[in-house]
């Protein structure tokens, strides 16, 4: 049976009373309460009659599912309760006769059942077309041949009925008798495809067509082949009925591939949008040619920007990243990164962030310049728009993206970096920063742009506004103005920066002046008012005025060492150095030298007498005051090795820095690439696609049957095929003991945002134990989803409960509860056997993620919640106890993997994670190896763990506490 064709349930509600009804109690119920009504028909059924017989109905049902055996009940019911015409009646009676026991011991028919096949054949012949084809339906379920063979003429007239519910079902009623037994219809392929070329309806078209897929493809294909260029005419239902078939014939027999591949490509028109995505995807897996894989493409692009639903544009985004990890497709789709990009008018960050990365890994030579016009264009779009929550974190992917294009095409970044140097004035800090290190980046390696940058950053450094950007600006400035006049014009930018100097006299001199004028005292004019008296009176007012004290707007320097942010003037004292000293080199007048030096040296010493004094907000600290006394002993002497220093080994520091990330980005590329290309081992077997048996080409993966399985949450799809291994692959959870009366345990399937219970309880007993239920409940964000329904056991048997859990977040939960049941005959209360608590691993929902170190800091700062774990272990390596960690917490490592290589007794590294409900778990450990304890002296120091909930943070210590010890194999 394949997933489509899985059973649907009935739920009944019955209030559970205090004791089931006895089998007296329900014939009374169901005929005694009105017998004399049928033996005379003098007078019509009482409503109230109905009602309380439906009542009964429902109690029979429970009692005969929970194993209850009622056989004096078959005939009571037939003749009270069969005959009856209320549809509420003739629904519960469908559900009694497919779970009413319909044979004896020995499996003959009961002779009752004669009387219910003509009941059903009036049925089918009944003038409402819902008890037609409510009973069709019922039909389905039947497994007695002897029952269906009466009631074949009045299935076969059922196909021309006037209505169309009666008709579809008819094709579904005679699809599964002829499953189950051929020999019932063997005509029925035939008369179904007679059916479908006269039929007009749509689902019954569908219906008709879906049986001739699985009973007889050939005629199927007939059919498909007379009516092949009206396709695009049909309904939905059976436009993605035929591309199912079109796959499956295809894959089965390849030669047919020229046949219906143009119906296919009329498919990818349709107005739909199930049929457009399900033609696209039957394309590819069919052709590998680059119009047909054009044409998909294509075809999901206008998915994604018609669909309004996020998360269809997701799952499209997906298909077309699949599509582009084929290497022979990557050249196709690079033709369309341009309809890729229409993509962005999406405001969901999410999805313009995959689609940012798609065209990135798209670019090539030739759409290069193309595709960074229309990135331009979106970043000067957002800084006009600013009522978006997500607009500042749209800009950062922009800019980053734009920083990619620029590093992998050198051509492009001086058409990129004029755009982007406007935003280091942005007051979005996290997007200026990215903008500054893209600066930075590219000031370093292409050296024909450095005049335009550093004109650029003249030009925007008076606007900046956030003193870490301001920092990065002073630095780029220092290092790269190599010109007297560049030089020159920073020195300006800088003292027009700073304000007036000496900055504490010009300050004090300010709060002076502006307190002299303390009052002003003014008289209004006087008014004329009429007093209760009729005589006139004189009012003035003397009014006080004090001047609101003005807060003139600093400049930015200045504000920022008022403030208290000293570590903006160590920086600046080192880029007046680096000046300095390159200005001395530049001009030989010495007169001149000596006045810039002095000018520098003087904004230096103006700096530390501000932060001496009690002017700013906080003091100035000794690493800053210790820094710019170092950069005044510099000039002072101007020695050439300090000159070396400041002017060469910072800049080599920074070449060597970005060396080595771009190597690490290489290495991380080639490792993608070698994933992607299939590599095919001298000895593996050659498999041809003409020479391969039916057999074996149907045993292949049914791309319809996986998409519906993923979407019923199914994703263990390959362990369901081997049923044993599924369980094998398990631990068991016991969860009562041996000696209980009742023996309970369970393998616990986790799913991606549930876990599945598969409860086996056994009784242990020689008594029959009755509503026996199987009571749970959860600790944690844990919810039950359904109450399992009880059951009764017989002496020594067995039964397996499924129970449903959905889970809401990442966390450690506990999952506890009882077997209750009563003893059959007893009289005492109900049983009860405590179950083990089953623990829920945090792990199952944990994946490795990957983030750059300014979102991991901007995270750490943010994640109120931290864990700090003390290192316990045996192991006495720290690489190997890194690796241990990230393998017991599915953790990556952030830290590249230079800077952990060698031995130096301590290690730092930056652990990231995120579960698949995006709380994101950041770590950071600092251990150590004591060597004054010897060289078999474990690991010691600490890890700490941040996350925004609680939960999260607790539950990834107490892993990282159980697994710190290696256990020895």
């Amino acid at each position: 049976m394949t997933a489509a064709e899985n059973v649907c349930y009935t739920l009944i509600n019955v209030p559970m009373d205090s004791e089931p009804p006895s089998e007296i109690s329900l014939k009374n119920d169901l005929g005694n309460c009105d017998m004399s009504a049928f033996l005379t028909s003098f007078r019509p059924l009482e409503k109230g009659d109905v009602k309380l017989k439906t009542e009964a109905l429902k109690k029979v049902i429970i009692m005969i599912l929970n194993g209850e055996k009622l056989p004096g009940l078959l005939m009571t019911i037939i003749r009270f309760v069969l005959p009856l015409q209320d549809h509420t009646i003739k629904k519960l009676l469908l559900v009694f006769w497919e779970i009413v026991p319909k044979t004896t011991p020995d499996g003959r028919l009961l002779q009752e059942m004669i009387l219910v096949c003509d009941a059903y054949r009036k049925d089918l012949q009944h003038p409402n077309e819902f008890i037609r084809g409510s009973t069709l339906r019922f039909l389905c379920k039947l497994k007695e041949a002897e029952l269906l063979e009466p009631l074949m003429p009045a299935i076969r007239a059922c196909l021309e009925h006037r209505h169309s519910y009666v008709r579809r079902n008819a094709v579904l009623a005679i699809y599964t008798i002829y499953r189950n037994f051929e020999h019932l219809i063997p005509d029925a392929p035939e008369l179904i495809h007679d059916f479908l070329v006269n039929e007009k309806d749509a689902s019954c078209k569908r219906n008709a067509f879906m049986m001739l897929i699985h009973a007889d493809q050939d005629r199927a294909l007939d059919y498909l082949s007379t009516c092949i260029d009206q396709v695009q005419t049909f309904g939905d239902i059976l436009q993605l009925v035929i591309v199912e078939l079109i796959y499956k014939v295809c894959h089965a027999n390849p030669s047919e591939r020229a046949r219906f591949i143009r119906c296919i490509y009329n498919l990818l028109q349709s107005s739909s949008p199930a049929v457009k995505y399900e033609a696209a995807g039957t394309l590819v897996t069919l052709s590998s040619a680059p119009t047909a894989i054009k044409a998909a493409a294509q075809c999901y692009i206008d998915l994604i920007i018609k669909e309004s639903d996020n998360n269809v544009k997701l799952i499209v985004l997906d298909r077309l990243i699949e599509l582009k990890e084929h290497p022979s497709h990557e050249r196709v789709l690079q033709d369309l990164v341009m309809d890729i990009l229409r993509v962005l008018s999406t405001p969901d960050l999410e999805v313009r962030k995959k689609t940012l990365q798609l065209a990135l890994d798209l670019v090539s030579s030739r759409n290069v310049e193309e595709l960074v016009i229309v990135l331009k264009k979106e970043v000067i779009k957002t800084n006009n728009v600013t009522e978006h929550e997500d607009t500042d974190k749209y800009r950062q992917l922009l800019v980053r993206t734009l920083h990619s294009c620029s590093v992998r095409f050198p051509d492009m970044a001086a058409n990129v970096i004029p755009v982007l140097m406007e935003f280091l004035s942005d007051n979005n800090e996290a997007a200026a920063a990215d903008v500054l290190e893209f600066v930075r980046e590219a000031i370093q390696r292409f050296d024909n742009l450095r005049p335009l940058i550093v004109e650029k950053m003249l030009e925007v450094f008076h606007a900046i506004k956030s003193v870490k950007i301001y920092r990065g600006a002073l630095w780029i400035l220092g290092e790269y103005c190599s010109t007297k006049e560049d030089i020159q014009s920073v020195m300006t930018e800088v003292r027009r920066s700073l304000g007036e100097i000496p900055i504490i006299e010009s300050e004090i001199k300010k709060e002076a002046g502006e307190l002299k004028p303390e009052e002003e005292v003014s008289v209004g004019p006087a008014q004329k008012l009429v007093t209760e008296m009729g005589t006139y009176a004189t009012q003035s007012a003397l009014s006080s005025s004090r001047p609101a004290k003005k807060e003139e707007d600093r400049p930015p320097l200045r504000g920022f060492l008022l403030d208290g942010d000293f570590f903006v003037a160590a920086s600046l004292a080192t880029t007046l150095t680096k000046i300095a000293l390159r200005y001395m080199s530049l001009v030989q007048e010495k007169k001149k030298q000596n006045s810039f030096n002095a000018e520098a040296m003087l904004l230096m010493a103006t700096i530390l007498h501000l932060g001496k004094s009690s002017l700013p907000k906080k003091p100035i600290t000794d690493d800053d005051v210790d820094r710019i006394s170092l950069c005044l002993k510099v000039l002072s002497e101007c020695s050439p090795l300090m000159n070396d220093i400041f002017n060469k080994e910072c800049r080599q520091s920074l070449s060597h820095m970005l060396s080595a990330k771009l190597e690490e980005e290489k290495l991380s590329q080639k490792k993608e690439s070698e994933k992607r290309n299939v590599t095919i081992q001298p000895d593996d077997p050659i498999s041809f696609m003409q020479l391969t048996a039916k057999n074996e080409m149907s045993s292949k993966e049914d791309q319809f049957q996986l998409s519906l399985l993923a979407a019923m949450g199914n994703t263990q799809r390959k362990e369901a095929a081997d049923p044993l291994a599924s369980k094998l692959n398990k631990v068991v959870t016991q969860l009562t003991g041996f000696s209980d009366p009742v023996y309970a345990e369970a393998y616990v399937h986790v799913n991606q945002y549930d876990i599945v219970l598969d409860v086996l309880v056994v009784n242990q007993t020689s008594d029959t134990l009755q509503n026996c239920t199987l009571e749970l409940a959860t600790l944690g964000d844990l919810k039950l989803v359904e109450k399992p329904s009880p059951l009764t056991l017989a002496p020594h048997d067995f039964a397996n409960i499924k129970a449903n859990v959905k889970v809401a977040s990442t966390e450690n939960g506990i999952i506890f509860g009882n077997v209750v049941y009563d003893v059959s005959g007893a009289a005492s209360d109900r049983n009860c056997v405590v179950l083990s608590d089953i623990h829920i691993d945090i792990m199952d929902y944990i994946q490795p993620a990957s983030c750059t170190d300014a979102e991991f800091r901007q995270m750490w700062a943010e994640f109120e919640w931290e864990n700090k774990v003390t290192v316990n272990t045996n192991i006495i390596d720290l690489n190997e106890y890194l690796q241990h960690i990230l393998k017991s917490t599915n953790m990556k490592c952030l830290t590249p993997e230079k800077a952990l290589s060698g031995y130096c007794g301590f290690m730092a590294a930056n652990l990231y994670a995120r579960s698949i409900f995006g709380e994101d778990a950041l770590a950071n450990v600092s251990i150590e190896k004591p060597i004054h304890l010897g060289p078999e002296a474990p690991v010691t120091g600490h890890i700490r763990i941040r996350a925004k909930s609680q939960g999260m943070a607790l539950s990834l210590g107490d892993k990282i506490n159980l697994s710190q010890k290696k256990t020895s194999v």
